[in-house]
């Protein structure tokens, strides 16, 4: 395993993390064990998880997630193994069965105590905004279109006053944000300087070979500022692993079982793949160790969060760390860029 820090810490993470928002929907308890204990054991120290997963988000697997890793903690006693990083969800209609009141300092309150009970710990290493409250252009939307009904108020500096409070008492320790925009972020940023408060030290947003949408404004504010991106989807749902154009995807894929998460399935996307398959094909490794070693080499990437379904998968993802991504190859992956820019946004 290769091993970097938390921006503007000591905290030492692996270059893969973890994710889990399959465990208590397509995977149950036992398996999300196995893929931590497998985790662990090949040197991976950092989970990501939130108080929203599994996805998709019902009021009846609400926090299945964190309830199944603070049983394995639990189980093993290995939470002094794992940087530990969770979620605090936004306000919309799919989380109105958590809360309704966004990021207020009560709601924040909350969904600290409340994880902290389910994950079986006392405190949380990285807690994130999953999402902005305000209507922006987050999952999928490509442009920002100006909303001039929202009812959103700049609150940027109440949040961080409220998670100043929860670092002081000992419940969380460094802040990050996640689906953010670079006004958010920088909003944030000023606020921080300001008036003294806890830094955004991460961004937790998409990025893959087919939605390399951090590389505009965003990869700047994280390399001057110092934020480190934790990538989601680095695999786009499955797609780059191939399985899907190939047509071997299995019936419990998940774009099989929930055929609405089509952020990575379109047209332009599904073209962009067949040509990504083309170069892993002809360099002899497969689709999705490319996919993942792209990603993991970009100079604004902290960690890559690697999801799995099946063992089979977890042990090609853990591989990919080995993986190098040669001149050629990168030459090969950026000229399909210019022919399919970030199709998948």
């Amino acid at each position: 395993m290769k091993y970097t820090t938390l921006p503007h810490t000591n905290i030492k993470v692996s270059k893969l993390c973890l994710g889990t928002m399959t465990w208590g929907n397509q995977n149950t308890q036992a398996e999300g064990f196995e893929q931590m204990d497998f985790a662990v054991a090949n040197g991976i120290n950092f989970f990501d998880t939130a108080e929203l997963y599994p996805v998709p988000a019902t009021a009846q697997t609400y926090a299945e997630t964190e309830r199944i890793i603070g049983n394995w903690f639990q189980k093993t006693g290995n939470r002094d193994r794992v940087v530990l990083a969770s979620k605090i969800a936004g306000p919309g209609d799919y989380t109105a069965h958590i809360r309704t009141n966004g990021f207020s300092p009560e709601a924040l309150m909350d969904g600290v105590n409340q994880s902290l009970k389910r994950l079986k710990t006392d405190y949380i290493d990285l807690y994130q905004l999953h999402w902005p409250e305000r209507k922006t252009n987050t999952f999928g939307i490509r442009d920002y279109a100006h909303n001039t009904t929202d009812a959103w108020e700049d609150n940027f500096k109440t949040i961080l006053m409220t998670l100043d409070d929860l670092i002081k008492a000992g419940k969380i320790r460094h802040v990050g944000i996640s689906n953010e925009k670079a006004w958010g972020t920088m909003r944030y940023l000023e606020e921080a300087r300001r008036h003294d408060l806890p830094k955004m030290i991460t961004i937790q947003n998409a990025y893959s070979l087919l939605n390399r949408v951090f590389e505009g404004d965003l990869a700047e504010i994280a390399i001057r500022e110092n934020i480190g991106l934790l990538a989601y989807s680095p695999m786009a749902f499955g797609v780059l692993s191939g399985k899907y154009v190939k047509n071997q995807a299995a019936d419990n894929a998940r774009l099989k079982l929930f055929p609405r998460f089509a952020r990575y399935s379109g047209k332009q996307a599904t073209e962009a793949t067949k040509h990504y398959l083309k170069i892993a094909e002809k360099h002899q490794v497969s689709l999705a160790q490319m996919a993942l070693a792209f990603v993991a080499t970009r100079p604004f990437v902290t960690s890559s969060i690697i999801g799995a379904t099946n063992m089979t998968q977890l042990k090609e993802n853990v591989a990919s760390i080995n993986m190098e991504v040669t001149p050629s190859m990168l030459e090969a992956i950026n000229e399909i860029h210019e022919m399919f820019p970030n199709p998948a946004p």
